[in-house]
């Protein structure tokens, strides 16, 4: 599970064998989340609040670029 990004104790990872479209994993506590990267279409969620999801979209936005190289170079070695 490459961790990619770790943010006001937010975890943003992805699993090593993951699928398309693009998405990143966030997790904080018991709180989870499933965004995908380029439309920030969120696919999964348990447990935040409004506000955290709000952050957790926010952090996305600004490390967008990051996030989706992250995953392309892992994914496309």
């Amino acid at each position: 599970m490459p961790t990619v990004l770790k943010i006001n104790g937010f975890r943003f990872f992805f699993f090593s064998d993951e699928h398309t479209p693009v998405h990143i994993h966030v997790e904080k506590g018991d709180g989870y989340m499933r965004v995908e990267l380029e439309t920030l279409n969120v696919t999964n969620r348990q447990k935040f609040t409004k506000n955290d999801e709000k952050k957790i979209i926010n952090i996305i936005k600004e490390h967008q670029k990051e996030l989706i190289g992250a995953w392309n170079e892992y994914f496309h070695q």
